[in-house]
């Protein structure tokens, strides 16, 4: 990968970045149809700089790593400010929180002692990650306009997220474990 850092793709990620503290403004004010919509446009900024990366080839090594971060800042965050207004349980948000301190926590150690390692997510991380973002799409959804069934969705896709966020934290610590035992 090019040592790039103002690509369109890279700008794009900063943008998205730069929705993070007022969508956390919106929730903690219970302006939660204007939350959507900043999650909605974080959700194609996404989407856009991805496709452009690949595209225009601008793929960069800060993309790399600005793309997930950018990522699990805006679910982390959106937990604890769900977790806050009472939208979702705090066990909940604590699981996710703990799951993502793991995994940069044994990030962190393995750049540190052997220098980078690429994982690319795992079919289960990626599913995580799906079922967290949905969650906290109808948790939106059902708070913006206060639809019943819209809010029962939500609170079984709560247990669908603590079940994934479980598995796929020991098949993370299971493989990096692996990993680690085979170099």
């Amino acid at each position: 990968m090019k040592v790039r850092i103002w690509t369109v793709p890279n700008q794009i990620t900063f943008l998205r970045l730069g929705f993070l503290p007022f969508f956390l403004v919106l929730i903690l004010y219970e302006e939660y149809r204007w939350a959507l919509l900043v999650l909605m446009c974080a959700a194609l900024t996404d989407a856009v700089d991805g496709l452009l990366a690949r595209r225009l080839d601008q793929k960069s090594a800060l993309g790399a790593y600005l793309d997930p971060i950018a990522d699990k800042l805006l679910l982390s965050s959106s937990f604890v400010a769900l977790a806050m207004e009472k939208q979702i349980p705090w066990w909940l948000a604590i699981f996710v929180l703990s799951r993502d301190i793991l995994m940069l926590v044994v990030a962190a150690v393995i750049l540190v002692i052997q220098g980078y390692r690429p994982f690319p997510p795992s079919l289960l991380g990626k599913a995580t990650t799906f079922f967290e973002i949905a969650l906290v799409f109808f948790t939106l959804l059902a708070a913006s306009y206060g639809n019943e069934r819209v809010g029962l969705l939500s609170h079984y896709l709560g247990y669908m997220v603590a079940a994934f966020v479980i598995a796929s934290g020991f098949h993370y610590s299971v493989v990096v474990a692996r990993r680690l035992h085979l170099s």
